[in-house]
């Protein structure tokens, strides 16, 4: 009776084995002719150079474009289906001597829009005569590099004309020592070009500040009515000095998101900008409102005004509109600047309105602190 238990065990467990391993047979069947679940590797390495912000290009043995993604039509590398003879050439390099060859190409014409200034880029050989074109638009360095050079030689050339005029001076000042009156007018010529060299020093460094790497100050509450203070009385000297008055609106309570020195710069820039260029006894006004989510402050001017197609242009640095008057100002050139990348850093803006013969008005707009609920004299507060 054991012996027969033991046989109808083992047989039963023989069927179980079969059937499982039937099963699990059947089931690799199923998977091996079954695709995987998901996109396959080829697939997400063409997505990813279809969507790449480089311009890739194979190229076959001879030269001609065997594939391309659409950044390389975008940058003028490839069109109709073809690169520029300069490409073909350095192409054959690549392949002779089987290593890259880094390569400034020329961008194709396109029949519309505006092209890419420079497009540079790597040749690769892949084997069996194909090779790899991997180009980058590189339009931005390229100009931020003119800027910078054009910015070496705009400083070294407005360093030079103080400097210069200190060492005439100092000359002269020794010619002089005998004479007493000499001596004082020549000492206040140097004082006042060395206040010009040291004022030009100044503004340089927080321009670089400003546009350079260097993280600006935590942005805080800010109160626009303390900045209005600070800033008048930094032109307030400019302004007695040639009989200008200059008035503002009443308090108004309001805060913005911002560095509160920066600002004050700013501001004062506008203010000291308004009365170089008005004329003696004219009016300069500063006002001060809420315009949705963002704070105003106009400096309004009657002075010479600035036509309309030099209006952009008064922004840019060591750009003066009337250098006659910049000079007897002691003017640098780089005011607007500074304010221009004041509202920029703040994350506003400064607008401007003029007219030739009536007069500027310079606009601060600088994003309202949230908790600012003050309201203008013109009734334009609040929340709006």
């Amino acid at each position: 009776m054991t012996d027969l238990v033991w046989i109808i065990l083992t047989a039963g467990a023989l069927v179980v084995g079969l059937v499982v391993g039937g099963a699990i047979t059947r089931a690799r069947q199923r998977s091996a002719a079954q695709p995987p679940a998901g996109p396959t590797i080829a697939a997400l390495l063409e997505k990813l150079v279809h969507s790449s912000h480089n311009a890739v290009v194979i190229l076959d043995e001879f030269g001609d474009v065997v594939q391309h993604n659409p950044r390389a039509e975008e940058l003028g590398v490839v069109r109709n289906r073809r690169v520029d003879a300069h490409l073909k050439k350095a192409a054959e390099l690549a392949k002779e001597t089987g290593e890259p060859v880094e390569i400034e190409l020329r961008p194709l014409e396109r029949s519309y829009g505006r092209g890419p200034e420079a497009v540079r880029g790597e040749i690769r050989p892949l084997g069996d005569g194909f090779l790899a074109v991997d180009a980058a638009d590189e339009s931005e360095a390229v100009r931020l590099e003119a800027t910078r050079r054009d910015f070496v030689a705009n400083v070294s050339h407005e360093l030079k004309t103080p400097v210069g005029a200190m060492a005439l001076l100092a000359e002269a000042l020794l010619d002089s020592a005998d004479d007493p009156e000499s001596v004082r007018r020549f000492t206040g010529k140097v004082h006042h070009e060395a206040t010009r060299l040291g004022r030009l020093v100044t503004e340089l460094i927080a321009l670089s500040r400003l546009q350079g790497a260097e993280r600006l100050p935590e942005l805080n509450a800010v109160e626009i009515d303390a900045v209005v203070r600070d800033a008048l009385g930094r032109a307030k000297l400019s302004a007695e000095t040639t009989g200008i008055d200059i008035a503002t609106d009443a308090d108004s309570s309001l805060l913005v998101e911002g560095d509160r020195t920066l600002l004050v710069t700013a501001l004062a820039n506008l203010l000291e900008n308004a009365v170089a260029y008005s004329t003696p006894g004219s009016p300069v006004s500063i006002s001060r409102r809420r315009a949705g989510d963002f704070v105003e402050i106009a400096v309004t001017d009657r002075g010479i005004g600035i036509p309309e197609e030099e209006q952009q242009r008064v922004f840019e640095r060591f750009y003066r509109l009337d250098r006659a008057r910049s000079r007897a100002t002691g003017g640098t050139g780089l005011g607007l600047a500074i304010v221009k990348h004041v509202a920029a850093n703040h994350g506003g803006e400064v607008r401007l309105w003029s007219r030739p013969g009536t007069g500027s008005t310079f606009t601060l707009r600088i994003p309202a602190h949230p908790n600012s609920h003050g309201s203008s004299p013109n009734g334009a507060g609040g929340n709006q």
